[in-house]
């Protein structure tokens, strides 16, 4: 250990007099800005997520929508309707059901999701408050 620490003192004197430089350090606004990029990617893919989700949130809430005004056609208005149906309608009915249940689950998924990524977006903001203060004022 000794002798590793006596080669570099031995080098960083002989790289002295041959005039090479000695090590620097980056000024502190590159370090920020640096620090800065780092930290707007994260928050960009961040924002990227949850505007994707939510658009795929609006995107099936009207497709569920639609699923559940066409099924009510199909329902009939009758009181015993259920008895009389056709094989059809049950079978159009079993279809929308089970469409209508896999977007409701679904539905379910991306609520979480987005709460989920607004969550991470709330930590990020505090535990960077200096992103937040710069973000606003670009």
């Amino acid at each position: 250990m000794f002798q590793l620490f006596l080669r570099a003192r031995a080098h960083n004197l002989l790289s002295l007099r041959r005039g090479e430089e000695r090590f620097k350090a980056r000024s502190a606004e590159r370090d920020a800005e640096t620090d800065h990029t780092r930290i707007g990617s994260i928050m960009t893919a961040i924002d990227a997520a949850i505007e994707q989700a939510e658009k795929e949130q609006t995107g099936l809430n009207r497709r569920v929508d639609d699923a559940l005004a066409r099924a009510s056609v199909t329902f009939g208005n009758g009181t015993d309707e259920y008895l009389e149906r056709e094989a059809l309608d049950n079978y159009h009915q079993d279809l929308f059901a089970a469409d209508i249940s896999n977007g409701q689950r679904r539905l379910k998924e991306l609520a979480s999701t987005i709460s989920h990524l607004k969550f991470v977006k709330a930590a990020m903001l505090t535990r960077f408050p200096d992103f937040r203060s710069q973000q606003l004022s670009s």
